[in-house]
């Protein structure tokens, strides 16, 4: 057996590793630019939408809210309950497609623009940290170190605890939110608990383990090498134009006479000490490249001091990158996706825009299909489960569809039942021997609330067979 193969004490293994093993903390450099700028407004609206969401009502409910204790998703007035399992399919398998495609079209534009990880990291978090680094730096003294890490987790707590009561108002909704904060934690344990928990996990995520989150723990990286191709949107580095890279490249440019010898890449590192990952995208695509663009707005600042073009570091594709020639946006990634995709939208809008106010199924009952009473009418339990799924309660009147010599005998009919809830009841049918054909008789139920939604369903009885009869 061969000798298990160990990186070498200079091979890089993460960017968040010094080659002893020990962590290299990151502490990127914010590099001003059109791409920050547009990120910016991007970052902090998604973050105005997040907060407003829970508190935002749509029918007297929170446009978003998962109820996961009743088992409700409610999403923009809609109820889904933990029976609607064909639309929770559709959602996953929409939301699914959409990431394909948007990989397959834009590499990573998701975690460097809209993840929630990295727009909070950078645009509040981070800043707030790099602020009071500079005041510190502006002193000495472990006074006023201490007082600058006090004040910075301080606000990191602060931070911390917003963000935990505004994810957690998604699943408990804002109205029990308000009286879990405005009550005593000796009231609602529990709920503390659960808040001061999220409030920790947040600190730390945030606090601690930052980058970490993308390059070691999210597996949307390491699916890069499965929906990207040659022709999808990356930060990418363009060593045609740069390479060789060293300082004799201010020479070449400035003085247009003088011999080339160098590319555009002064070898300066503006963009390595801009990473939030801490990469070097002159190496090439890398899966901890979050394709946030602070490289682009740091290169282009220098190439824009030395008097050469922007553009050494810009968003293309792999191809374009290695040899200048762009690829076509309609390939098989981009057509199937979105056939898939507009099929399955298709699809669920008509799922949810045909789903009605009450739901029906009719089950057999476990034991015998049917009896033969004295008058030799076959007996039938059927067993019927209503799902109401408007926002008050109703009552349902169980009957038989265009049935004239078949009886229904429902135990409790109008049969009540509180909103957004399931229950069952069993139904007996009483049919007359020879309304049997091949041992089965086919009937449709009907059941309608007093408010106004109505369901039918077909149901199969089960009776003797022809030739049983004496």
């Amino acid at each position: 057996m061969s000798d298990p193969v160990f990186a070498s004490p200079g091979e890089r293994v993460l960017p968040t590793l010094i080659p002893d093993g020990t962590r290299r903390w990151l502490n990127p450099k914010r590099s001003p630019g059109r791409f920050l700028f547009h990120r910016t407004w991007v970052g902090w609206s998604l973050i105005v939408v997040f907060v407003a969401l829970p508190w935002v009502t749509i029918t007297g409910r929170p446009a978003i809210w998962l109820n996961l204790p009743a088992r409700e998703f409610t999403f923009f007035g809609k109820v889904f309950i933990s029976t609607d399992t064909f639309v929770l399919m559709l959602t996953l398998l929409t939301i699914f497609i959409s990431i394909f495609l948007l990989t397959a079209a834009l590499g990573r534009v998701w975690c460097g623009w809209g993840c929630p990880q990295t727009v909070y990291m950078e645009l509040l978090f981070r800043p707030v940290e790099q602020a009071l680094d500079r005041w510190r730096r502006r002193g000495r003294g472990r006074l006023r170190a201490a007082v600058s890490n006090v004040f910075k987790y301080s606000l990191f707590l602060v931070f911390s605890i917003a963000l935990a009561h505004t994810f957690l108002a998604y699943f408990v909704g804002g109205e029990a939110l308000q009286v879990w904060i405005t009550r005593s934690p000796l009231e609602h344990p529990g709920p503390f608990l659960v808040m001061a928990g999220t409030v920790g996990l947040m600190l730390f995520d945030f606090g601690y383990f930052r980058e970490q989150m993308c390059t070691v723990i999210c597996p949307y990286a390491r699916l890069q090498s499965a929906l990207l191709d040659r022709d999808s949107l990356v930060v990418g580095y363009d060593p045609r134009r740069g390479e060789p890279r060293g300082k004799g490249a201010v020479k070449e440019i400035r003085g247009k006479t003088a011999e080339r010898n160098f590319g555009d890449c002064i070898d300066c590192g503006a963009c390595v000490h801009t990473c939030p990952t801490g990469i070097d995208i002159r190496d090439g695509l890398q899966l901890e490249c979050i394709g946030c663009a602070q490289c682009i707005d740091a290169c282009d600042r220098i190439m824009d001091s030395v008097g050469a073009p922007r553009g050494l570091v810009r968003y293309s594709s792999q191809r374009a990158l290695e040899t200048g020639r762009l690829g076509g946006f309609l390939r098989l990634r981009t057509v199937l996706y979105p056939a898939i995709l507009i099929g399955l939208v298709t699809a669920l809008t008509l799922v949810i825009g045909n789903t009605q106010g009450v739901d029906i199924e009719l089950l057999r009952n476990p034991g015998e299909p049917f009896t033969l009473d004295a008058n030799e009418r076959v007996q039938s339990p059927v067993r019927l489960r209503i799902t109401n799924r408007e926002s008050e309660a109703a009552r349902y009147t169980i009957s038989l569809v265009d049935e004239s010599d078949i009886q229904l005998l429902a135990p409790i009919n109008p049969f009540p039942l509180d909103a957004h809830r399931t229950d069952s009841t069993t139904l007996f049918v009483f049919a007359p021997r020879d309304a049997f054909v091949d041992g089965s008789k086919e009937i449709r139920i009907r059941v309608e609330g007093d408010n106004g939604s109505l369901d039918e369903e077909s149901f199969s009885l089960l009776g003797p067979f022809e030739e049983a009869r004496p």
